[in-house]
């Protein structure tokens, strides 16, 4: 076991290995996201568009999971426009951006998980190890729930809905992908919920037992959140966001 106390570090030499740390992973980023960015071609329509399509295997699936009732229409299709220059090229590289993190977030916690651990006691490092390995597959399961249930829901619902009949919906490219990215990784980050309490309670900064008093405090609070994450109307995508929420809470405690 190395004594933090005696480790003879100093304070500039630690930034100098959070420097080093953060140029890895600079470096790792850009090597990944030139591969994403050759690649992104052949996989946005598949992947990226898929939901704008009736075609879809998540409408397709949820169709026949709910004999119908959902009623995602196969014939839903909606034609993504650009009227700016340089959208689809901006486009190109801040998807590929975005890709790039979420393949190399393992990578990320490693080195976080490098710079803290000559910090740590041996029983700490018990600890912590398999806290930021769960970590990691929290973040990858809330990618995937964002991207096959919050996102489809949300742009399903926007696209239909109609203040006017006279109004034609237009989705620009930039919206479109703003949104999507934004929904997939907020996901990815709210799952992160049991390693943030986790460490807070580890820190003294959090217990068990204000979990447990505010409880109620916290479904108003998760309910609210839900809402935001998935602006629509129907009470069925916002339990959709809301019970994994409440999941996490309870994981928490």
């Amino acid at each position: 076991m190395e004594d933090p106390e005696e480790n003879g570090m100093t304070f500039w030499e630690h930034l100098e290995v959070l420097r080093w740390a953060l140029f890895r992973i600079v470096c790792v980023l850009a090597f990944v996201m030139v591969g994403v960015f050759i690649a992104m071609p052949y996989i946005f329509d598949s992947f990226v568009l898929a939901p704008t399509s009736g075609d879809f295997f998540v409408y397709r699936w949820l169709n026949e999971c709910s004999h119908g009732l959902l009623n995602f229409d196969k014939d839903f299709s909606v034609q993504i426009i650009n009227i700016n220059v340089a959208s689809q090229f901006m486009t190109h590289i801040t998807t590929s951006i975005s890709f790039s993190l979420v393949i190399i977030f393992p990578y990320i916690i490693y080195e976080v998980w490098n710079f803290i651990r000559p910090a740590l006691y041996d029983n700490e490092i018990h600890h912590l190890r398999p806290a930021f390995l769960g970590g990691t597959v929290m973040f990858f399961v809330g990618c995937a729930i964002g991207y096959l249930l919050v996102f489809p829901f949300t742009f399903h619902f926007l696209v239909d809905y109609q203040l006017s009949p006279n109004i034609e919906n237009q989705i620009n490219l930039s919206s479109y992908i703003g949104n999507f990215s934004m929904l997939i990784l907020v996901m990815g980050i709210v799952f992160e919920m049991p390693l943030l309490a986790w460490l807070l309670s580890q820190l003294g900064i959090l217990h068990k037992s204000f979990l447990r008093e505010y409880k109620r405090h916290a479904i108003v609070v998760l309910l609210v959140a839900a809402a935001i994450i998935t602006p629509s109307g129907d009470p069925f995508t916002l339990m959709l966001v809301f019970v994994p929420l409440y999941l996490l809470y309870e994981v928490s405690i």
